[in-house]
């Protein structure tokens, strides 16, 4: 009897600190893998895109059906400066209210794109996103449409140093362009351009054949980057190759394409491209149409990663004409934008361009009803405020049962040490008599740890949300926190700014993580002391761990997590009030 109170007792101790130590762990891990790369990755802001390969260079199209088509790229040589690859030729400019850029008549290249919304820094030092740089240039990144044939069938295909005409001057949303160019056999090829007025393009290539022998040919499309992508390298997200092939989500990594080759899929409707934090271009073929994509990097010169798709072959009739329609996607992940896209052209899991993660059943609705609060606040550092009242209410039951069993075990403290000090060299009987006190006052030991357990999938989805949303990009929240994204930058070991000096990541604890500190350590002030000097350590010291774990997380996160601890705490204070304990440690 004796021995098996004991061992009760000493489980409850054992699940105690396993329990906190749980939680602390998981915090160490994700400062490990998610925010020590932002620390090391030296303030890149997956803003500036680099980019791909000149015309010259680049594997136009694939050369023939089959696997075979879909052969790796030439290799890539140093090109332009950006202004002097976009004077190297003439173009058709672009205007939209949200997009600037122009296209390339040279190749018929879509290759110089800016975000007219987006800046590269908070105030007025940031400079607009240049998403696509031209085809010449060094740091080209762009989107290419085609036709190509079988080398057998002798057939004359646009290619990347094709001259196109056209009567128009500028595309915008009420003016698309069309594009022409008449090959040796008098074939006419035609590609009419059209944007919306977000970021989708709509391009319908038509070949119209005025001979009398039907021609065979196959419509491509590509997306080509030259140089390795600045990527945030976060374990948490995603940047590179992705698409929605054979009805699955495709994440392919940069570096996978360099050790195991290219990734090859057979598809019907789906979707691919290249990703960023906040960016993409997408190719999306028409949703009902067969085709073969591909991502891809280059060999040889400088490195060019690439993703592509080839439909089936097509048969234009004599005297007759053939079209196809696929649509390029270039601009911000915005999560309305691309879902009104999935929903209007019925695209397979557009939504996937957002890294969710595996929790999106979580992730999203936290979104969800974040970017409502802002509909109604205005700010989305009030909105995580009112998200944290939410997620308290919804977890008050668990909260209250908890701070009640809490209270119980503080009550029973003076009971606690006076059968420590009359048992203190009978350990067994120690150990009996006090599970006896538990059963009696009906104390659950490990019942203080389950509200912080059971919210740690919040605080994951909301640091995802934080992390990967641009809606958050630079976003304010109080005071001093001009984007919630980004850790706070208020530091105490540069005295808030005043000394210029760039301190290292284990001294850039800024305010908000000491005010969460100070909010954990009166929290805990009001918990039962434990009974064992180990466990008393081990949770006076957790709020000085978690200033420094937390200082490199999200503002947003740390506003939320120090929100929370001071509800907590107040509500633990008047359920201990209401059961007449003391609310001081003792």
């Amino acid at each position: 009897m004796v021995q098996n109170a004991g061992e009760e007792y000493m489980n409850e101790q054992k699940n105690l600190l396993a329990a906190m130590g749980l939680t602390l762990l998981v915090l160490l891990a994700f400062d490990f893998f998610y925010a020590k790369p932002q620390r090391e990755s030296a303030q890149i802001d997956a803003a500036q895109p680099t980019t791909s390969v000149s015309p010259e260079d680049h594997a136009a199209a694939p050369q023939s059906m089959g696997d075979a088509a879909l052969a790796a790229p030439s290799s890539a040589r140093t090109g332009l400066d950006r202004d002097q690859a976009l004077q190297a030729g003439r173009r058709i400019y672009l205007e939209t209210p949200r997009l600037k850029g122009s296209i390339a008549l040279t190749g018929g290249f879509i290759d110089d794109l800016t975000l007219k919304d987006y800046t590269t820094e908070v105030g007025k030092d940031g400079e607009p996103i240049v998403l696509l740089n031209p085809s010449k240039s060094t740091n080209a990144y762009y989107a290419s449409f085609g036709w190509t044939a079988r080398p057998e069938l002798g057939l004359d295909v646009p290619g990347p140093t094709t001259q196109w005409e056209t009567d128009d001057a500028m595309l915008s949303p009420d003016h698309p362009v069309t594009l022409r160019w008449t090959n040796a056999q008098g074939l006419v090829f035609e590609r009419q351009i059209a944007v919306d007025k977000n970021f989708m393009f709509t391009i319908i290539q038509s070949v119209r054949n005025p001979t009398d022998s039907p021609a065979i040919m196959a419509p491509y499309g590509l997306i080509s980057r030259r140089g390795e992508p600045n990527i945030s390298k976060y374990f948490v997200i995603h940047e590179g190759p992705l698409g929605v092939l054979d009805g699955s989500l495709r994440e392919i990594e940069y570096k996978d394409l360099k050790e195991d080759g290219p990734s090859l899929y057979d598809s019907v409707g789906g979707w691919l491209g290249l990703t960023d934090k906040y960016w993409m271009t997408a190719i999306i073929p028409e949703q009902t149409v067969p085709f073969k994509g591909r991502f891809v990097q280059g060999t040889g010169g400088t490195v060019r990663y690439q993703a592509d798709y080839l439909e089936e072959e097509v048969v234009i009739p004599a005297m007759g004409t053939k079209s196809v329609t696929v649509r390029l996607f270039a601009g911000a992940k915005e999560v309305d934008v691309i879902e009104r896209y999935e929903d209007a052209y019925e695209i397979q899991l557009f939504d996937r361009a957002i890294d969710w993660g595996w929790f999106i059943f979580l992730t999203k609705p936290i979104f969800y009803l974040l970017d409502f609060l802002y509909g109604l606040f205005g700010n989305f550092g009030i909105s995580i405020l009112v998200l944290t009242v939410i997620v308290k209410a919804l977890f008050f039951p668990l909260a209250s049962k908890s701070y009640v069993s809490m209270s119980k075990m503080k009550a029973v403290q003076p009971k606690m040490k006076a059968l420590q000090t009359r048992y203190k060299d009978d350990k067994p009987r120690l150990q009996q008599e006090m599970m006896e006190l538990y059963k009696k006052e009906k104390i659950n030991p490990l019942s203080g740890c389950l509200p912080m357990v059971a919210q740690i999938p919040v605080f994951f989805a909301l640091y995802k949300v934080l992390f990967i949303t641009i809606e958050m990009r630079h976003q304010p929240g109080f005071f001093w926190v001009q984007d919630l994204s980004v850790a706070d930058p208020m530091l105490l070991s540069n005295l808030f700014g005043l000394i210029p000096w760039d301190p290292p990541s284990f001294l850039a604890v800024g305010i908000w993580p000491l005010l969460m500190g100070v909010a954990m350590f009166f929290q805990m002030r009001l918990n039962p002391s434990a009974g064992d000097p180990m466990q008393q350590k081990v949770m006076m010291a957790m709020p000085f761990v978690f200033v420094f774990i937390m200082a490199s997380f999200p503002a947003g996160l740390v506003i939320y997590w120090t929100w929370n601890t001071v509800l907590s705490a107040a509500q633990q204070w008047m359920i201990m009030r209401r059961h007449g304990v003391a609310p001081t440690s003792t």
